[in-house]
């Protein structure tokens, strides 16, 4: 049988020898032969079908998890499993859409405040200088666990939530909290948060470090926002996940450091696969013990806010067991954010509760309506 080289064959199928070689490292398209001796690889005409399949695919932009799917199928079969993917690419681009047109609009109509007269346009003060929030904290150990090692928080400028794990998990998470709460009282200018709130994760996470002493394997999860009056300013390390509730739209505001992601932001999972992968709690972040390597850096950035803005923060105890449609129209229906982080609780522990939930549910609001 005449075979052609890999560089032959790339020209065929349009796929760069690189993609090639990854494409086999995957097992997704594997050559036909590789010479023994020098490792070169050599395919078959008839895998042409299948290497365009590949390629048309990937500027499709399925992941490759799904290419692998489909290229062993049959073709109705693959017909449908293409259909399907598009109807869900459909849906998520239209939520990111309604995203990107809230911050061309919020961009669009920012102005820079002049900082020696207050008052002028772009100056916070102007309009939310009455805005608060109304908030809940609730934290349940579940169905399942023995104990609850998660923290749940809420005051009238600090939210957070914290899930603590190894044999001192609740230590953990309840330290790195209580490293946040003097930003309660604290002026926070929203020009300077962030460096306010750079330096209170350094004390959580040496808060962290005594209660886990040289060990790695104890340590916590920490997503928490910060109201300025003006701003919400974000820090997130690990699963535990912050939400908005906007307009209807359920947004998350935070990206998992789990082992899982990574694999999901490489194409080598899908979103269904993540599920119920063996290592989806895998953390690539946490604030944990000591250890010859730095600290990893949390995620730490301000966040615009609106009235009638809605915003959760819950440990994966909610977010791997409940959906995200039920979140959002749980969110959506209770009146009050105390109604809200109940019904959430008790959605997670009516999903079987297998971790320890906790929730931060907080609405901002004009004060002089209240």
């Amino acid at each position: 049988m005449e075979m052609l080289t890999i560089g032959a064959f790339s020209k065929a199928s349009r796929l760069s020898p690189k993609a090639l070689r990854l494409y086999d490292e995957l097992e997704l398209l594997r050559p036909a032969r590789v010479d023994p001796e020098t490792g070169y690889r050599y395919y078959a005409p008839e895998q042409l079908e299948q290497a365009r399949l590949v390629a048309w695919l990937r500027r499709l932009g399925m992941p490759l998890a799904g290419i692998r799917e489909v290229c062993a199928l049959e073709p109705p079969a693959a017909a449908r499993e293409i259909r399907a993917f598009w109807a869900r690419t459909e849906s998520e681009t239209a939520t990111r859409r309604d995203l990107a047109a809230f911050l061309v609009d919020h961009l669009s109509r920012t102005v820079p405040r002049d900082p020696g007269k207050p008052g002028t346009p772009g100056d916070p003060s102007e309009d939310t200088a009455m805005l608060e929030l109304r908030y809940s904290a609730l934290s349940d150990t579940g169905l399942v666990r023995p104990a609850n090692q998660d923290t749940a928080y809420a005051g009238t400028r600090v939210l957070a939530v914290a899930d603590g794990f190894g044999s001192e998990g609740a230590p953990a998470s309840s330290a790195a909290v209580e490293a946040l709460k003097f930003l309660d009282h604290e002026p926070l200018p929203a020009g300077s948060v962030l460096n306010l709130l750079e330096d209170a994760v350094q004390g959580a996470t040496q808060a962290v470090q005594e209660v886990a002493g040289p060990t790695n394997e104890i340590g916590t999860t920490l997503t928490a926002m910060v109201w300025t009056g003006s701003q919400l300013a974000l820090v997130h390390i690990g699963d535990s996940r912050a939400y908005l509730l906007r307009g209807g739209g359920l947004f998350r505001i935070t990206h998992d450091h789990t082992m899982v992601q990574s694999m999901l932001d490489e194409g080598r999972l899908t979103p269904e696969e993540a599920t119920a992968h063996p290592q989806r709690a895998l953390l690539l972040k946490a604030l944990t013990g000591g250890g010859s390597a730095p600290a990893p850096a949390p995620d730490v950035r301000l966040h615009d806010a609106l009235v009638g803005d809605r915003y959760l923060l819950c440990s994966d105890g909610l977010s791997a067991v409940v959906p995200e449609a039920t979140i959002r129209d749980t969110l959506a229906a209770a009146s009050t954010p105390t109604e809200a982080a109940q019904a959430l609780v008790g959605a997670a522990n009516d999903s079987g509760g297998p971790d320890n939930v906790s929730c931060v549910v907080a609405d901002l609001v004009n004060a002089e309506s209240q």
